[in-house]
Formats: structure tokens, C-alpha cells, sequence
């Protein structure tokens, strides 16, 4: 009796850290929804992200992730927000970090991607594709 309480309470514990935790990297917060990501970056008040808005509010992204301030982010900063690949593409030097200038290149390129009506800016439902997802995840 004693050693299937026992079992069962270490399972239960087991079980309770799996569920509950997270891999590595990965991201501490949900990502905003893409109404909300157009309420923090829309400075103009459109309704929509332009490349301007999105490098103003991924560059405080950056300054944030950069934790030791060395003027570059390494995937564990980057705290899950690009993939391994995403990162390795980011990354032209292959100097397994990213300036701020190569951060904005990824967002540039993550904009372009989500901006299916090629206005040069993304809407809610742009954002809702995986492009646009990358977008608001590199700008929250």
C-alpha cells in the first residue's frame, strides 16, 4: 500500500512538471493576439502595422532581449522567438548572434512575408498567418 501511495504521488509530481513546464527558450508569454499587437505598435492610428511602426517597436523588443547589452541577441536571448532555422538565416555573419540591424532585417522580412495585399503594412487578419505571427512575436 505504502509503495503505490508512494508511486503515485511521485507520478502525480511527474506528471504535474511535464504539463506545466516549458522546453528551453521557449517563451514565457503567450504572444499577443494580432488586435492587440496592432493596438501597442498602430502609432498612427490606421489599423494597420507599417514597416516604420514594426522597427520602432521591435527595436525596444531588442534592447529588452539584449540582457548582458552587448549590441547582440543569441537564440537564448531571442527567449523562442525565431526558430533555429529562422535565427541561422537571420544571421549572415553565421556569428551565432544578431545585431540590432540584422533583428530588423528578420522583422522587414517577416512583414513582407505576412503583407499578402502588398500595401506595405499588415492588417489583423495579415497577421493571423504564420508570417505574421513570426512579425508579432519578434515585436512583442
Amino acid at each position: 500500500m505504502f509503495k503505490t501511495t508512494l508511486f503515485a504521488g511521485v507520478l502525480l509530481a511527474v506528471v504535474t512538471l511535464v504539463v506545466t513546464s516549458r522546453p528551453v527558450g521557449a517563451q514565457a508569454d503567450p504572444p499577443p493576439s494580432p488586435e492587440a499587437a496592432i493596438a501597442a505598435c498602430d502609432t498612427d492610428k490606421d489599423g494597420t502595422i507599417d514597416e516604420n511602426e514594426a522597427k520602432v517597436a521591435a527595436g525596444t523588443v531588442f534592447d529588452k532581449l539584449d540582457a548582458d547589452k552587448d549590441g547582440t541577441v543569441d537564440e537564448k536571448e531571442l527567449q523562442g522567438r525565431l526558430t533555429h532555422t529562422q535565427f541561422r538565416e537571420a544571421d549572415p555573419d553565421n556569428d551565432k548572434t544578431l545585431t540590432k540591424n540584422e533583428y530588423l532585417v528578420a522583422v522587414r522580412k517577416a512583414l513582407r512575408a505576412a503583407d499578402r495585399d502588398n500595401d506595405n503594412s499588415v492588417d489583423a487578419n495579415e497577421l493571423q498567418t504564420p508570417a505574421g505571427r513570426v512579425m508579432i512575436l519578434l515585436m512583442q
